[in-house]
Order: structure tokens, then sequence, then C-alpha cells
């Protein structure tokens, strides 16, 4: 699939990076990325519902959330959820 550029108000080519996923490790669920996010692509969870990680995975003790993407497709790429984020967790990739 080609790479979707586009050209930005005063000229500059500009790409979409479209959220890949969320390191579960790194994430801290303090909502900042999903009061920034137009298009409703991601939600909160509980901790205790990923399986995958162990208590030692935890970047901040007391994180009892963290975010997930919830539907990747609705991402339109202006990239604000990883900007707003202050742990970095999010990966993206062009389309």
């Amino acid at each position: 699939m080609a790479e979707a550029t586009a050209v930005t108000r005063g000229g500059t080519p500009w790409t979409p990076q479209y959220v890949e996923g969320i390191n579960p490790k790194v994430c801290i669920g303090c909502g900042r990325c999903y009061k920034v996010c137009p298009r409703d692509v991601l939600t909160l969870v509980d901790r205790g519902d990923d399986d995958d990680m162990d208590e030692d995975d935890w970047d901040d003790e007391d994180a009892k959330a963290m975010m997930t993407v919830k539907d990747a497709m609705d991402c339109i790429g202006c990239g604000a959820c990883g900007r707003t984020c202050p742990k970095g967790c999010f990966s993206f990739v062009a389309a």
C-alpha cells in the first residue's frame, strides 16, 4: 500500500502516523492521550485485565489502569496522543 502524504497549510509535506500500539509496561494510565484523541481510538482498562503482565513489570506501582487501543481503524494519524504522552508509550506506523 502506498504511503499517504499531504501538504500542510505552510507547504510542508506531512505523512500521518497511525497508532500501532501502546507499551503496557510503560503506560501510567494518566488519560492525557484519551483526552486529546478526537476519534475515540483509546480506552482505559484495569491492569488486572492484562494477564501478560506481572506486578514487577509495572513502571509505576500506583498505576491501577492503563490505556489500550480500542479501535485502531478510527485513527486519523494526527499523533496528538503520542505528543501528549509523558512516558512515550505509543508506537506508530505510516500507512
